[in-house]
């Protein structure tokens, strides 16, 4: 005679609760199965299921994998699918700046952070380790960006368009678009061909993004 089978159903083991305890209880008695045994079956308030186990152990192998033998595909894969709230103003403007806003953020009490709060510290946390291991990313320029991946580019990680704050993925996806079309000539061309907000223009060209391009395409003459 063989013991019952504990197996994961809603009711069985979750959180605690087992209607056919007792059963199992007795059967495991009449067969002197040792009372530290029987304790730990009573403290189980979950049963993770084997095929579970082994498809975390799978991927996890599979992130150390690509960590250590393609860090910058990696990187690039992991900011452009998993980043919830990446930040090109704290993240890509160098190690010493990520350093301060990360050191503040780690004073804040986590339980009153907010959930943007708590996103931006766990992609804080992993930018800082790609800046550890000696990753830099490339500045963003508007005619190579894509919206919404971040790619490989001279050996270092280019930051997608909607990584930059105040950028939404219609204004992200509306801007590689319009690079398409060529060069920008100023500021106001490029809000008009993006179909962006200005509020996106100027956020940009605080960022340096923009460069030396000029507010407007409008020349002026001094004649004095």
């Amino acid at each position: 005679m063989h013991l019952p089978l504990w197996r994961e159903r809603k009711g069985t083991v979750a959180k605690g609760k087992c209607a056919e305890w007792p059963e199992f209880k007795k059967t495991m008695e009449e067969h002197e199965v040792p009372d530290w045994y029987i304790w730990s079956c009573e403290q189980i308030k979950y049963m993770f299921p084997k095929a579970h186990a082994v498809a975390y152990v799978m991927m996890s192998w599979r992130v150390a994998y690509y960590k250590i033998y393609y860090p910058l595909a990696y990187y690039a894969a992991y900011f452009s699918i998993r980043a919830d709230a990446f930040s090109y103003e704290i993240m890509c403007q160098g190690e010493a700046h990520l350093d301060s806003v990360l050191n503040e953020y780690k004073k804040m009490d986590k339980n009153k952070m907010s959930a943007t709060e708590k996103g931006l510290l766990k992609d804080m946390k992993i930018v800082k380790e790609m800046y550890a291991r000696g990753f830099e990313f490339e500045p963003l320029d508007i005619y190579r960006a894509k919206a919404k991946a971040f790619q490989i580019i001279d050996g270092k990680i280019m930051p997608s368009f909607l990584s930059v704050d105040k950028m939404g993925e219609s204004a992200a996806e509306q801007m590689e678009e319009a690079a398409k079309s060529g060069k920008f000539l100023s500021q106001q061309e490029l809000k008009d061909r993006a179909k962006v907000s200005g509020t996106v223009i100027e956020k940009m060209a605080e960022l340096g993004i923009l460069g030396d391009m000029p507010a407007t395409s409008q020349l002026t003459f001094d004649f004095l």
